[in-house]
């Protein structure tokens, strides 16, 4: 076994690490959270302080 051995591991290692990744994003399961994720810049929130002064004048 040579460093040209080892390389070709690593990177069928990476490869199926890769379309583990792939398959999970894609998966029928994961697209709910997704979906809630993608939802939460729209969401409102109770915080109407958080933005009303700014810690500091320009």
């Amino acid at each position: 076994m040579d460093i040209n051995d080892l390389r070709s591991i690593i990177t069928v290692a990476g490869l199926l690490c890769f379309l583990a990744i792939v398959g999970w994003a894609y998966g029928k399961n994961s697209k709910k959270g997704f979906e809630e994720a993608a939802n939460l810049p729209f969401a409102e929130h109770d915080d109407q302080g958080a933005m009303s002064k700014p810690s500091h004048p320009r």
